[in-house]
């Protein structure tokens, strides 16, 4: 397919995709507030910023993007038509040190849970999931 975009506007629209409070993480974050958890944000001393981290838990949640980290959904298995090569490499590259930051966070003692984007679509069903992960201790 065709991109409809010309390669300024596609490169205007690229550059704006945000990497933290993004729609998907905020509202993660209105849940688990409305739930009665308090966390804290991005800590830089854990490998990869958890998006949110529970400290007293030794639990983390990371809000992957479908696309950018390659989840296993329709979002996620999109093939750009330009540059194939370079988006390719980009989006492996993100998965490979969402592996590496994994590992250090479980041999660090940490819990981790991945919400995919496409996962906040469903409210109950997120929910579900962020209850089950806070409540076992």
């Amino acid at each position: 397919m065709v991109d409809v975009l010309t390669p300024e506007q596609r490169k205007t629209c690229m550059s704006n995709i945000k990497g933290k409070n993004t729609k998907p993480e905020v509202l993660v974050r209105k849940i688990v507030h409305s739930m009665g958890y308090r966390f804290r944000l991005h800590r830089k001393d854990l490998p990869g910023k958890p998006d949110l981290v529970f400290p007293r838990y030794r639990k983390v949640i990371f809000v992957h993007g479908c696309y950018w980290h390659m989840h296993n959904c329709k979002y996620g298995r999109v093939t750009p038509a330009t540059n194939a090569e370079f988006w390719k490499n980009k989006r492996m590259s993100n998965v490979e040190r969402d592996k590496n930051i994994a590992k250090k966070l479980i041999d660090l003692g940490w819990n981790i849970l991945i919400i995919w984007e496409c996962e906040t679509k469903d409210i109950d069903n997120l929910t579900r999931e962020l209850t089950g992960f806070l409540s076992i201790t």
